[in-house]
């Protein structure tokens, strides 16, 4: 008896394994026509709150959107000087965006006394408002993608993006031409099954997806070694077990 059961969780193994292949050719072979997403003449601004934000939350979308050479400016709130580190992790930045091929050029690294890498000081959206604004007016910005609500790992700082963001559109202060793409936050098991949960985030209600290969998730992580300040024992283990190192879900903020 327990032998069948063994053979019968490893045919559903089995299965599960064929239709996560099937799925990613098909959203692989969508992609080639017309991936979803930002068009030609888009001009977009990822906005996060730490150094490493960009690689371990947004490699899909970065490396996509860099594929399909469209520009992506990086504004980044703070140096994540939580523990003194703020040189040090600026400079990593800088070398994990030239791998996503970002420009230093196009990359802003904020020191803001009222925003503080600090999980339980809470930022002011207000504030943080009025800095995204005057860089989309700078820039002609007309996308401008960040977290959700929950901010993935839940940090506060995460949630004040949101929140800064969700107000500029809320109050129609945002370009008339600018959309808002916020990135989907997973419950713990989604989080970290990687490429397993691919048919879960395709069947689930979203508006652009990003899916990476397996060349460009190496480029993923190449990203986040640049981080050598931050490559703390879990975080090896988040580069392979997390599905933000391959998939990437947006929901567009809308009335």
């Amino acid at each position: 008896m327990e032998m069948v059961g063994l053979c019968c969780l490893v045919a559903l193994i089995f299965l599960y394994s064929l239709w996560i292949r099937y799925i990613y050719r098909q959203k692989r072979s969508r992609s080639s026509r017309a991936e979803p997403g930002p068009g030609p003449g888009t001009s977009a601004l990822l906005v996060i709150a730490h150094p490493d934000d960009e690689c371990m939350f947004f490699a899909p979308a970065l490396l996509r959107l860099g594929a399909r050479r469209l520009p992506v400016r990086l504004l980044c709130l703070s140096t994540g000087n939580f523990y003194n580190q703020g040189e040090v992790r600026k400079k990593e930045l800088l070398l994990s965006c030239a791998v996503l091929g970002i420009p230093s050029s196009y990359v802003t690294i904020l020191d803001h006394r009222d925003l503080p890498d600090h999980p339980r000081v809470r930022w002011d959206p207000e504030l943080i408002a009025l800095l995204i604004l005057d860089y989309i007016t700078m820039h002609h910005i007309n996308l401008v993608m960040t977290f959700d609500k929950n901010g993935v790992s839940g940090h506060a700082n995460h949630a004040a993006v949101y929140y800064a963001v969700r107000k500029l559109w809320s109050e129609r202060k945002l370009p008339n031409d600018c959309q808002a793409l916020v990135l989907e936050s997973t419950n713990v098991l989604r989080k970290y099954i990687s490429i397993l949960d691919l048919p879960i985030s395709w069947l689930r209600p979203h508006h652009v997806m990003y899916i990476l290969q397996n060349q460009e998730y190496q480029q993923a992580k190449a990203a986040m070694y640049c981080h050598q300040s931050q490559l703390l024992w879990f975080r090896h283990l988040y580069l392979y077990l997390s599905r933000y190192m391959v998939i990437n879900t947006f929901h567009l903020l809308s009335d």
